[in-house]
């Protein structure tokens, strides 16, 4: 049963990527296909009380996995989103859902409150598949990531001292609280004990001939070590210690990292398959059903109701979130592994000493509204953030030096997502600093190119300094990935004729600075509105695509061109003119906005609204 499970779980995954839809959705599918209400090859009995021990060792690698890749320059990217979202969002889900719970199924205050601290967590285990179909911008990314792992560890925690202490033995809120805080305390001092202890082993001990493996290794019996050590103290202190190791070791400057994470990301597909299809298989379906009109007005309350209330908070005021990608954050909460495999193990435990509705009640309100934000809200993540248009198409940079770097940031101000390519640490680190996405690794090798989402990028820029290089990037861009415009920095004028014949926009950097300092010499007032975008003014070229203003003269669109800012020229080369007032614009003209930033943009929008 094990073999069979984790061989459907791999080829879900294969399935998954194959039509773009987030894993969750077909483990789902495929747990109850095996499970009882189906095919019955798959039920409590069959793992027996291996199942709680399994559970706990893959949600701890998983959690690891997720917070290992939570750097900390990464976080700073949606700072005050993500402390929202672990704080009031937390809170205002945790006493939102207890309340619905309350009055819609009239459980028991105690029974509420756990329910309540599950269906807090979202989680890396349906956060990460989400973000594997769904490009996003950094900010967003990291949003989503942080709220996962850190509210898997508090959900986990605060569910079994609320269970433990007010439901089982009716200790009261104080003694509730003061349990927390120390099961948290146990789950951090184990991760960082054993954090230094790896890091020790990983600087010290490290012998150059026992290389990537012992490091992959190593570090991988953090999550396994601090988890045992954790839960040795103190039952769900061991998420809490996975996610601590997880971040600390992520955040220290350890030899072989690439390959730690490449096999830190294919244990969680194994364990991700094995744990998600068991636990899918043990949905009591005949629990939902109980629960009648009460649980669905709980789910609409879930989503309609209390995500959108929890990502108004979280964005309020963080002017880096637009308004798709708060609409976004508000449409995407599904949850995971933690409140479906901690609810099975209270259930059983209610059952077993004879509390049969309390165990239903439980049971059922948990995974109803796991199903249905999983199948809405992962399984529609993808035709949701398309809808939203929170997936720009990228612009790859090869080439992090000063000439890419520039390039990124004046993209960047006019809202296109930029990745860099690089391999140099220095400029690596720098790039990050400023809040660029940047992959490490060779700009001429395809995997590189494929990992940093070439296949969905529009542009494509060619910035090294070897002219070979950039040739040999451009070839690959162009002839393997079809990208539809493909740029390079020309170092050497007489090497201009080769990029020409790959039909790519080459730019001469020596003529390109001769150009530059021309325009600072004779149009200084032009060259101010051309070169920096930074005082609050831009010129930007689009392809006019809003059907509403085809067919229609200029005269008449004075009210839909915003103030501050004027049509400057339409047509391109040869065919390039300053328009007058009765000229009549048609679908595919090229349009070019001259004037302050914010009016340039809303221009932008209003002519292009569609890519």
């Amino acid at each position: 049963m094990v073999a069979l499970i984790l061989v459907a779980g791999i080829g879900v995954q294969l399935l998954a990527r194959r039509f773009r839809v987030p894993s969750v959705v077909f483990y789902l599918g495929l747990g109850l296909l095996l499970g009882p209400e189906v095919l019955g090859l798959v039920t409590v009995e069959t793992f027996g009380d291996g199942l709680e021990t399994v559970v706990g060792l893959s949600v701890a690698i998983i959690v690891f996995d997720g917070a290992f890749a939570l750097r900390f320059e990464r976080i700073r990217e949606a700072s005050r989103t993500s402390l929202r979202l672990v704080t009031i969002g937390a809170v205002v889900t945790f006493l939102g859902v207890a309340v619905a719970v309350r009055v819609l199924e009239g459980a028991a205050w105690e029974i509420a409150l756990v329910v309540g601290a599950l269906l807090v967590a979202t989680g890396p285990t349906v956060i990460t598949p989400i973000l594997e179909v769904v490009r996003v911008r950094e900010h967003v990314a990291t949003a989503l990531e942080t709220e996962g792992i850190i509210n898997d560890v508090t959900a986990a925690i605060a569910a079994v001292v609320i269970f433990e202490t007010m439901l089982l033995d009716d200790l009261g809120i104080s003694q509730t609280a003061i349990a927390f805080v120390e099961r948290a305390g146990v789950g951090v001092f184990a991760g960082l004990l054993a954090t230094g202890l790896i890091y020790f082993l990983l600087e010290h001990e490290l012998r150059p001939e026992e290389g990537p493996q012992t490091a992959r290794f190593l570090v991988f019996s953090a999550a396994i070590g601090s988890f045992a050590l954790a839960e040795a103290v103190a039952a769900e202190a061991g998420i809490a210690a996975a996610a601590t190791a997880g971040i600390a070791l992520g955040n220290l400057d350890l030899p072989h990292r690439e390959t730690i994470e490449e096999f830190a990301r294919d244990a969680t597909l194994i364990v991700l398959a094995f744990v998600f299809v068991s636990l899918a298989a043990l949905i009591d379906l005949g629990a939902i059903r109980q629960l009648g009109v009460g649980g669905i007005l709980l789910v609409v309350v879930v989503m309609f109701v209390l995500r959108p209330v929890v990502a108004w908070v979280a964005t309020v005021g963080v002017e880096r979130f637009n308004r798709s990608e708060r609409l976004f954050l508000a449409a995407v909460g599904p949850r995971g592994i933690i409140p479906a495999s901690v609810a099975t193990l209270f259930a059983i435990e209610l059952a077993t000493a004879g509390n049969q509705t309390a165990s239903q009640t439980l049971l059922g309100t948990v995974f109803i509204v796991i199903g249905a934000t999983d199948v809405l809200e992962a399984g529609l993540a993808r035709q949701i953030g398309e809808r939203l248009g929170v997936t720009p198409m990228r612009t790859i940079i090869v080439g992090g030096g000063r000439v890419g770097l520039a390039l990124a940031t004046r993209l960047e101000q006019r809202g296109e997502f930029v990745v860099l390519i690089e391999d140099d640490e220095k400029q690596k680190r720098k790039a990050r600093e400023e809040g660029f996405t940047v992959y490490d690794g060779d700009g001429t090798e395809v995997d590189v190119l494929r990992e940093a989402g070439i296949e969905e990028a529009k542009i494509a820029v060619a910035a090294t300094r070897d002219d070979n290089v950039n040739l040999l990037i451009c070839q690959m861009a162009r002839t393997k990935f079809d990208v539809e415009k493909v740029y390079a920095r020309v170092n050497d004028p007489q090497n201009m004729d080769a990029f020409e014949a790959l039909s790519v926009t080459a730019v001469d950097s020596p003529m390109a600075t001769a150009f530059a300092i021309d325009n600072e010499i004779e149009r200084p007032e032009l060259a101010n509105w051309m070169y920096d975008p930074g005082d609050g003014h831009d010129i930007q070229e689009i392809e006019m695509t809003a059907d509403a203003f085809a067919g229609r003269a200029i005269r008449d669109l004075n009210e839909e061109i915003p103030g501050g800012c004027l049509i400057a020229e339409i047509g391109q080369g040869e065919d390039s003119h300053v328009p007058d007032p009765d000229e009549v614009l048609k679908l595919g003209d090229h349009i070019t906005f001259l004037g302050d930033a914010a009016a340039v943009k809303k221009a932008v929008r209003r002519f292009h609204p569609h890519d």
